[in-house]
């Protein structure tokens, strides 16, 4: 998989324009001295799943992504699962074409996200985490409306989604 310095980001679009700040959020993203980790989340989700929408940006970022998180020396977040599976999840829903120089090492990155999460799946695991692990792996199965709904349904919905569904 590609690193973030073999990329050619001012080839790419995210929401705001010409891709060339995502390397700087993608280094600080895995310092674990380079500051505010929710601010550099912030900064990524803001430019590369805006709103729903997503952009060239968005699919070389993934694997990316997925490279840092396999060497983090910062703490594991559910960030790391619910923006690739927000991206995969948004591609599929609004139909959006992948450049095709970037199809294989995007679709090959989100086909790990399952296996990388399943271990954090523990009793102790943070609810949130959970939940992104789920969503991702649905998502790079293809599974995109089991992944929306796993990114979107607040916990209290639960009892009154089923008992809609079962008494349908």
């Amino acid at each position: 998989m590609p690193t973030s310095e073999k990329i050619d980001w001012s080839n790419l679009a995210h929401a705001y324009g010409a891709a060339t700040d995502i390397p700087a959020l993608l280094a600080r993203l895995g310092d674990p001295d380079s500051g505010d980790p929710a601010a550099v989340w912030h900064g990524l989700w803001s430019a590369l799943c805006h709103q729903g929408d997503v952009y060239s940006a968005s699919f070389a970022a993934v694997p990316c992504i997925v490279e840092i998180f396999k060497h983090a020396k910062t703490q594991i977040t559910f960030d790391f699962f619910a923006l690739p599976g927000a991206i995969e999840t948004a591609r599929a829903t609004k139909q959006v074409a992948i450049p095709a120089y970037l199809q294989a090492d995007y679709f090959a990155a989100l086909g790990e996200l399952p296996a990388l999460g399943m271990p954090l799946l523990t009793p102790q695991c943070d609810k949130w985490l959970s939940l992104s692990i789920l969503a991702a792996s649905a998502a790079a199965a293809g599974l995109h409306g089991h992944a929306k709904m796993l990114q979107e349904i607040e916990s209290d919905d639960i009892p009154e989604v089923l008992n809609w569904y079962f008494s349908r």
